[in-house]
């Protein structure tokens, strides 16, 4: 089985100090990986994977035009108006319509943030690696797109929590640990909070993850899924521009 001996890895190239967050899971969806540090970091360890499947939680590349084009805007359904949505990759847009927000990708990458400009470099030095486009039959590395939000969202059939918050936090990991990932029983805190303990501020918060390790850690199941189980994967957008992967075969209309 190809995918057997791989590692499916996510990456967050959202966080602060040190730019990048990545996670790694082996087959049996153990943990192998959990750390921070700069896109030579990530790219290193992309580098010895023999296998792999490595999802980022950015843009694969910039806006291409192909919400512009009439063939593809009569093919939606219901098409949008004229002249609507024309600057937003097919992704963003499909994505808008099930209610998910997620930040326009420009045309010109000089003017997306700075975390979205690590991802299109990122996914470009991953090609030079040898990290071809999600799916393609027989190749040994492979990466693609995710957006963590609408991962949560897909896989409970709702939209999460805050992602800064303590109870969205929590949400996060006890969902990663239901779908039988790698991680602590976030429920396990609670046995631990004593009145001791609230009244003076100190939460047994040790063992939740911050929430770019639980955004690297939803990418990182996402790729496994995508491996074992691509039938529950959805892909949202134009290959030329990037599709996003979700971990469900089908998805509410609107979340």
């Amino acid at each position: 089985m190809l995918f057997a001996s791989s590692s499916f890895i996510g990456v967050d190239p959202t966080a602060g100090e040190k730019p990048f967050v990545y996670a790694a899971l082996d087959h049996e969806k153990r943990l192998l990986a959990l750390d921070h540090g700069s896109m030579e970091d990530v790219l290193a360890f992309a580098a010895g994977q023999r296998q792999a499947i490595l999802a980022v939680c950015a843009p694969r590349r910039a806006n291409q035009g192909v919400m512009a084009r009439p063939e593809v805007r009569q093919s939606l359904n219901p098409p949008p108006n004229p002249g609507r949505w024309e600057n937003f990759r097919l992704a963003d847009y499909l994505l808008r319509q099930h209610n998910f927000s997620i930040p326009q990708t420009p045309a010109d990458e000089s003017s997306a943030p700075n975390w979205m400009r690590n991802g299109f470099t990122l996914f470009r030095r991953l090609e030079a690696l040898g990290y071809v486009a999600y799916p393609k039959d027989g190749a040994e590395r492979q990466s693609l797109e995710v957006y963590p939000y609408a991962g949560y969202a897909a896989l409970i059939g709702s939209r999460p929590l805050p992602k800064y918050s303590l109870e969205g936090r929590i949400q996060r990991q006890l969902i990663l640990y239901e779908f039988q990932v790698d991680v602590p029983d976030p429920m396990r805190i609670f046995e631990e909070i004593t009145r001791h303990r609230l009244m003076n501020g100190v939460l047994p918060l040790e063992t939740l993850y911050s929430p770019g390790e639980l955004d690297a850690l939803i990418a990182a199941y996402i790729a496994w899924q995508a491996a074992f189980h691509p039938d529950q994967i959805t892909l949202l957008g134009d290959p030329e521009e990037g599709q996003v992967a979700l971990p469900a075969s089908t998805l509410k209309a609107r979340y």
